[in-house]
């Protein structure tokens, strides 16, 4: 299991709807800063990653709501890599308030890792080395006996 980043966000007004609730497609860009958060937290902001030739484009996401955030609510945006094998990166996430604990969603994306030339899958271990090993490094050990 690797490490999970945390990182937090305050609910614009712009983000909810006539409801006053955080509009569900909404939670999809909450996924992608908590993302692009535990990126930068290892040293390889996205953009970085585009400037050596890569792009990470979603290839399927899933969100499960269980409580509404509303405006001005702080987030925490729990992010974890689930997987980082092949071509591919599989993250999962937890949005909760942070004044209460309340767990507001579940996430889950899977990347496509691909050369930005020609959209050609690239297998990360291989193509970009320092990501991996990166990635790898922040793998938690496992608890005696568990």
């Amino acid at each position: 299991m690797t490490k999970t980043f945390v990182s937090q966000m305050r609910v614009p007004y712009s983000d909810t709807d006539a409801m006053g609730v955080v509009y569900h497609a909404n939670y999809a860009q909450y996924l992608e800063f908590g993302r692009c958060e535990m990126l930068r937290e290892i040293g390889f902001p996205y953009g970085d990653i585009e400037k050596k030739g890569f792009m990470m484009p979603v290839a399927s996401l899933s969100c499960e709501y269980k409580k509404p955030a509303v405006y001005d609510d702080l987030l925490e945006i729990h992010t974890q890599v689930l997987s980082y094998r092949g071509a591919s990166i599989t993250a999962r996430y937890r949005i909760l308030r942070k004044e209460t604990g309340e767990l507001l969603a579940t996430g889950q994306t899977r990347l496509a890792f691909l050369r930005r030339e020609d959209g050609r899958p690239v297998i990360i271990k291989r193509g970009y080395p320092g990501l991996y090993e990166t990635m790898l490094a922040q793998e938690e050990p496992e608890e005696a006996g568990a």
